[in-house]
């Protein structure tokens, strides 16, 4: 049992920068310490990993994504996050039927703990790590659900938090920021506004951990476990094709870094999974850069009911470019009112109440399947990664109306039309 709680100490290699390709040890920053460029990668020792696997059970027998801990970057068994993960992959036969494919999952990270997001995983892998640095307050820079389980997630922890939003963030998303105990602090301007604005913060103040700043790489680890959940629910295979929604685009590349350490480490054959990215038309500076065939992300200002995609200069822009051309997928768009319908369509046929990230993801899916990029034979998984409940606006005033009658049996059974 012991052994079945460690962490991935032992196959931890450190930071890897794929420009110059210098390797340095475990420290709190984003940027090479050789040559300043951004993107340091954690790396690990997979030949170890999978020579431990012959005569050891890798995997964890926790309930949550900590089940895959040998392929994350904490040191120590994790204090918090101990229920993140372990979301259900739903086979979504009506909505397959709807937008024209035989066989459809749906991966629902609407449900996970604590905060109903996808941003639960790479929240709890970078508060695990802040803590191991020692750390004395913990932050980020949101659009709502990262503010959401960092607040969460530092409560639970008892560590002091505060998150930065930009200030158009919907007052429902900052309730639970509020209730948990954090800072909030609006900035006037947008995401990227933010964003650049806590980047500078981290380079006076090196007390504070924030989750996609100075943390970002370990945070992005998290991502990850989406994929290997997939793969595990599918008896240790993957669809042909994934399709996920596209913000900052850690998801993205961190689904394709996952493919290829499953297929690495024997897990999965190495059949090829297609990756797909989606954005609203209101914010999509990746899309463009695809359909332009550029490799460089020119930024735009946002646009779109989908907030939770509203960041116009994303930091892993470029690299979700190349995993998805690698790939073999694509990246597409849709209308605000496209997302609207999609959030509809998936509560319709699979009961299932997504935020506008999750429309948007819908909506490119249906496309995609019209179009013949998604063969209507072949399977594929469409990732959910909020809850609608937290951001019901978009629907708001064009569902069903609520109709009011007497407390008459007559009236009742009129209205109920059966």
């Amino acid at each position: 049992m012991l052994e079945q709680r460690s962490a991935s100490t032992k196959f931890i290699l450190g930071m890897l920068c794929d420009r110059d390709n210098v390797l340095s040890s475990e420290q709190a920053t984003y940027n090479c310490p050789e040559c300043r460029a951004p993107g340091l990668e954690i790396t690990y020792d997979y030949d170890g990993l999978k020579d431990y696997m012959k005569t050891n059970r890798w995997l964890s027998d926790s309930p949550s994504m900590w089940r895959y801990a040998k392929l994350l970057p904490c040191r120590k068994w994790p204090k918090v996050g101990l229920y993140t993960g372990a979301t259900p992959l739903i086979e979504a036969g009506n909505l397959a039927r709807a937008i024209g494919l035989e066989t459809l999952y749906v991966k629902d990270d609407s449900t996970n703990r604590p905060t109903l997001s996808y941003k639960d995983r790479v929240v709890a892998t970078a508060i695990n790590k802040a803590i191991e640095f020692g750390f004395e307050a913990v932050g980020c820079v949101s659009t709502g659900n990262v503010a959401n389980s960092v607040s969460a997630l530092a409560a639970s922890a008892d560590i002091p938090a505060f998150v930065v939003v930009p200030e158009r963030t919907e007052q429902g998303k900052l309730i639970g920021s509020l209730v948990f105990g954090a800072q909030v602090i609006k900035v006037r301007g947008n995401y990227d506004d933010a964003n650049k604005l806590c980047k500078e913060l981290v380079k006076v103040n090196d007390k504070v951990g924030l989750m996609n700043v100075n943390l970002r790489s370990y945070y992005a680890e998290g991502a990850k476990t989406v994929t290997y959940e997939i793969a595990e629910a599918l008896g240790w295979r993957l669809p042909k094709h994934i399709i996920l929604p596209l913000a900052g685009a850690t998801l993205l590349i961190k689904t394709a870094k996952a493919i290829a350490e499953l297929q690495s480490l024997g897990l999965i054959d190495n059949s090829p999974v297609k990756i797909y990215g989606s954005q609203a038309v209101g914010c999509a500076p990746i899309a463009n850069a695809f359909e332009a065939n550029r490799s460089e992300i020119v930024p735009v200002i946002p646009s779109t009911i989908a907030s939770s995609l509203a960041i116009g200069n994303p930091g892993d822009g470029r690299g979700a470019l190349i995993a998805v051309r690698n790939s073999g997928g694509r990246i597409g768009t849709a209308f605000d009112r496209e997302i609207v319908e999609g959030m509809e369509l998936l509560g319709r046929t699979e009961g299932i109440f997504t935020e506008a990230a999750g429309g948007t993801t819908v909506a490119v899916a249906r496309k995609l399947v019209a179009l013949g990029y998604i063969p209507r034979n072949e399977d594929a998984v469409i990732v959910i990664t909020g809850n609608g409940f937290k951001t019901p606006d978009p629907v708001i005033g064009r569902l069903n109306a609520i109709k009011e009658i007497d407390n008459d049996l007559d009236q009742l059974r009129r209205s109920i039309n059966h």
